[in-house]
């Protein structure tokens, strides 16, 4: 074999090793989740002041174009529904591929629930590593989240090569929704915040009284040290948060005080927004600023916790206010979409109360 057709192999490979992956891509299921991801690789290098990682809390809890709007703090959300904790280390290297955040913030629910009962949906694996750009920090991911489980046993190819997963997804590859995905790179014009304009009334709980700790489960902890070394290792800030929600009532107080011992030990700050202090400055109203009874916060309710959020950045935290600046023209006009999106959401949500419309729950949740 001479060196002409050697070369003519090694093209072909790659040829056919781009096509692999870009099809993969525009193949991947369109939804919320593939679009604020795609939307984070949009994102010019170097231009995200805050990356904010974890479950479904984040997307539609905390408005990126509002903190934009009224901080000039350029906020961006790698959030997964149910995302397990094991994920948060990789999509802090992830982020740092392309971009260098002053701060990384985390979501803490789900360091409190049980690692089996998370490997259930085994959709919500693939919420991450299905989200996630060819690489090789993927192919960790994928080994770090499917691992030895019997879960995964027999599809486990799927998620190294989830073309094999997608291919019934062929019937879309023409759609400008699905070809825009080529290179998994194109803009989300809310910077990865989902509206919701439901309502589900609950009732704020008190945890101040609980002061006692309570382990959480030993993968977790695992998975949090590992996580607060590697930020120590790259001398990276990061804050720590819980989200307002009530759905587990007080149950889970006690494995917050829990976390929040180790985190603090390691330096950095831990911010429960269910402690009645910080629940005090919020001033939610929680009889109709929840979507879902306690869950998820709803666009009124997030507007708030927002709020609180970017004062406690700026008292906290030495960020730049950039706006104005011209590479971030795209986050002005986030902001305006915002505020006309916003407000169609306050209607949605003033009728649904005024006509008592709750959300209806399906059976089984």
């Amino acid at each position: 074999m001479n060196k002409k057709q050697i070369f003519k192999i090694i093209i072909f490979i790659l040829i056919f090793i781009w096509l692999t992956i870009s099809l993969t891509y525009i193949l991947r299921t369109n939804g919320d989740e593939k679009d604020r991801f795609t939307g984070f690789y949009s994102e010019p290098d170097n231009t995200i002041d805050a990356v904010i990682i974890g479950s479904s809390p984040v997307y539609p809890g905390y408005a990126t174009p509002k903190l934009w709007g009224e901080t000039g703090i350029a906020m961006y959300p790698l959030s997964t529904n149910m995302q397990r904790p094991v994920a948060g280390y990789y999509l802090v290297k992830e982020a740092l591929k392309t971009q260098s955040p002053q701060l990384f913030i985390f979501e803490m629910r789900m360091y409190t629930a049980k690692e089996d009962d998370m490997l259930n949906t085994i959709g919500h694996t693939r919420s991450v590593t299905d989200n996630l750009k060819y690489s090789w920090n993927r192919i960790e991911t994928i080994n770090a989240m499917v691992g030895d489980s019997e879960k995964f046993t027999e599809d486990r190819y799927t998620y190294y090569f989830d073309i094999f997963k997608y291919h019934s997804n062929w019937r879309t590859l023409f759609l400008w929704s699905q070809i825009r995905d080529i290179t998994y790179e194109y803009p989300d014009d809310l910077k990865g915040y989902v509206i919701k304009d439901n309502v589900g009334p609950t009732e704020y709980l008190d945890v101040s009284d609980i002061t006692e700790t309570t382990p959480i489960e030993d993968t977790q902890e695992e998975h949090l040290y590992k996580l607060l070394d590697y930020l120590k290792e790259i001398d990276q800030d990061a804050l720590f948060i819980v989200t307002p929600y009530t759905a587990d009532g007080t149950d889970k107080q006690a494995q917050y005080n829990y976390i929040k011992a180790i985190v603090e030990s390691y330096g950095y700050n831990f911010l429960n927004m269910n402690d009645a202090d910080v629940a005090s400055e919020i001033a939610l109203d929680y009889s109709t600023d929840f979507a879902d009874y306690g869950n998820h916060l709803n666009a009124v309710g997030a507007a708030k916790v927002t709020e609180y959020l970017g004062q406690y950045l700026i008292e906290n935290y030495d960020f730049e206010d950039k706006r104005g600046q011209e590479e971030y023209s795209s986050w002005d006009e986030s902001y305006e979409l915002y505020l006309q999106e916003y407000q169609q959401a306050v209607d949605t949500i003033n009728t649904k109360i005024a006509n008592e419309d709750w959300t209806e729950v399906e059976e089984g949740e």
